[in-house]
């Protein structure tokens, strides 16, 4: 399996050829190139212009997925979906690990919710506040989960990424140093990893 962080919270999720694209972003985001990229499936958490650019992915034919994919309902805001909607939670298995994509979460989760995403191999959350979970919220809901993994999303570095929101560094400190790795590339095998990885978006 491969996983590519490809800006804000866009992953692209790899396993046998097949290609499944999440929450592709469109509109301006600063510091993010407009998003093309092909695959074979596209899922999204929300109706969102930052989540929801289905036409920035070119879908092709392939092979059968060999991914399995469930859904967790969930809610972007403290007030149950009142103040921005709701929020649909995805998670994916192939080749014997789960990769868990949190969307937009804006809560902390209930014991049914969190039950079937508890121990997943790679948790992609958003870390940035104002419109989901901010770091210490988003360092709760992965101490509740207790994944492999760590990979955060959703959040501002440098010039890079909407300028209310908090920073990767705020999430990050919340760690120890030696848990945090910091790849020089935007892609990577989470067979390969423990703690929390942060891809690196090439602008």
């Amino acid at each position: 399996m491969k996983i590519t962080w490809l800006g804000h919270a866009c992953f692209c999720v790899e396993s046998e050829g097949y290609r499944i694209v999440l929450d592709p972003y469109g509109g301006d985001i600063r510091g993010y190139k407009r998003l093309k990229c092909t695959a074979n499936e596209v899922l999204c958490s929300h109706e969102h212009f930052d989540h929801n650019c289905r036409k920035a992915v070119k879908l092709v034919r392939g092979a059968a997925s060999p991914f399995t994919v469930d859904t967790v309902a969930t809610c972007h805001d403290e007030q149950g979906g009142a103040l921005r909607g709701p929020n649909t939670v995805h998670v994916l298995r192939a080749e014997g690990q789960t990769v868990v994509h949190l969307g937009d979460l804006g809560h902390q989760l209930m014991p049914e919710q969190a039950a079937p995403l508890r121990r997943c191999d790679v948790l992609l959350i958003p870390v940035g506040g104002t419109y989901t979970v901010d770091a210490a919220g988003a360092k709760q809901v992965a101490d509740a989960l207790e994944p492999r993994i760590i990979v955060p999303m959703h959040y501002r570095r440098g010039e890079i990424g909407f300028e209310n929101i908090g920073t990767l560094e705020e999430f990050t400190a919340l760690f120890p140093a030696e848990q945090v790795h910091l790849l020089e590339e935007n892609g990577f095998d989470p067979a390969a990893w423990t703690g929390v990885v942060v891809p690196k978006y090439r602008v």
